[in-house]
């Protein structure tokens, strides 16, 4: 064949027999023009690498001319000369692994071992944010300026925290890449987040009272019963909505939280109230079949998963403002520690692993301190009262 030329490459007629025809140049060994039976046209170049036959597609034409694609074809065959294999780094970066593919393993694979409340919100980050952003992009090619970009984006959509807990779940998912080979460092590392202030709320005054009130007037009261062992317990809302009854012992009053259904991955044992004891035995007389304190609403056999709707209108009913469920377990220690009980004793009870966790209550404690150091004073004061008055006597200067 004589050396390919633009006027070639636009005038030649495609093959009728074959699928596709490829006239090699007279110059450069390898390299040639693909023509179809559809007219398609592009510029290969074939060579060797480790023994097998690879074909690589330069270009089309007319997007390359001859001497540009001739040029490419010869600087490729230098690399091939050095060891280099354009066709498998080409079939290497088509199989790379993409960020909706480590979504999909993260699901599969990691998630099931956290919490279900935590599953559900990794999963709902992942197709609000993460897919819509990188799904497509590879995991190797993500950087640090991305990830930052992605923590202003969804910071700048009016929600800080959420975008803290998105760069949590998405450091810990390049971590877990790192660990699968998917790519060699973490780019999430090292993300200034945006600053979060420790909110407590606790129900105070009459607050109490118009809770229970309206929790007696809601009309579904399995929301209502779950909300009530909340307030009664002090647990977690993935913790009481996922119980089970063989965790309960009603006889003693002891609620054994399996380690699964635990923030800290512990089994906790907790002592059951009589209050808490009473709702359980209430809400066990009217219960089906199901293994579930809360069985699910939709007809399926799992267990109750969301109340959010139910709090809402319970709050709204109660008249109350800036209350979570999440704050019927801070109500709870605040009223542990208005009656004297020691920040230990607290800790132990809402399964705390770190004294430092429960050391957030320890201004819960003034009340019942000033009543203690009160009584230091009106003992003190008391003892004074009986001692007769004191006489001054003079002394002497020597």
């Amino acid at each position: 064949m004589n050396r390919l030329t633009d006027e070639f490459a636009r005038s030649v007629p495609p093959p009728t027999a074959l699928k596709s025809k490829i006239h090699y140049d007279g110059e450069v060994k390898g390299f040639g023009l693909r023509v179809t039976k559809a007219g398609a046209r592009a510029f290969v170049l074939n060579y060797r690498a480790d023994g097998v036959e690879r074909r690589f597609t330069i270009g089309s034409y007319p997007d390359w001319k001859v001497s540009p694609a001739r040029k490419e074809a010869t600087r490729l065959k230098r690399l091939v000369d050095q060891g280099f294999d354009p066709m498998g780094e080409r079939h290497e970066d088509r199989a790379a692994p993409t960020m909706s593919n480590l979504c999909d393993r993260y699901v599969t694979e990691h998630a099931p071992r956290k919490r279900e409340t935590s599953r559900r919100e990794d999963e709902a980050l992942i197709k609000r944010w993460i897919r819509p952003e990188f799904g497509t992009r590879k995991v190797s090619d993500i950087r640090h300026a991305d990830v930052d970009a992605l923590h202003r984006k969804i910071t700048d959509h009016g929600t800080p925290t959420r975008a803290n807990r998105t760069m949590s779940l998405i450091s810990k998912m390049f971590s877990l890449a790192v660990r699968w080979e998917m790519r060699a460092d973490n780019p999430a590392k090292g993300i200034e987040r945006n600053n979060e202030e420790k909110r407590e709320r606790y129900l105070v005054g009459d607050e109490l009272r118009r809770l229970i009130d309206a929790l007696t007037a809601y009309p579904n009261q399995t929301s209502a019963n779950a909300i009530r062992l909340l307030l009664l317990t002090g647990a977690r809302r993935g913790e009481v909505l996922a119980a089970r009854w063989d965790q309960f012992d009603l006889e003693t009053g002891i609620w054994v939280k399996p380690s699964s259904h635990t923030k800290q991955k512990r089994l906790h044992r907790v002592p059951l109230s009589v209050g808490a004891r009473l709702l359980l035995v209430n809400i066990k007389a009217s219960a089906g079949s199901s293994e579930f304190l809360f069985p699910s609403e939709l007809g399926t056999m799992g267990h109750l998963t969301d109340i959010k709707r139910a709090w809402a209108s319970i709050r709204k009913l109660a008249g109350l403002t800036g209350v979570r469920t999440h704050d019927l377990r801070h109500s709870y220690a605040s009223m542990l520690a208005s009656s004297g009980l020691s920040l230990p004793v607290i800790g132990a009870l809402l399964g705390h692993t770190q004294a430092s966790t429960t050391q957030r209550y320890s201004h819960l404690f003034d009340d019942p301190l000033r009543a203690a150091t009160d009584r230091v004073g009106a003992i003190v004061a008391e003892a004074g009262e009986d001692r007769p008055a004191a006489t001054v006597v003079r002394l002497k200067k020597s």
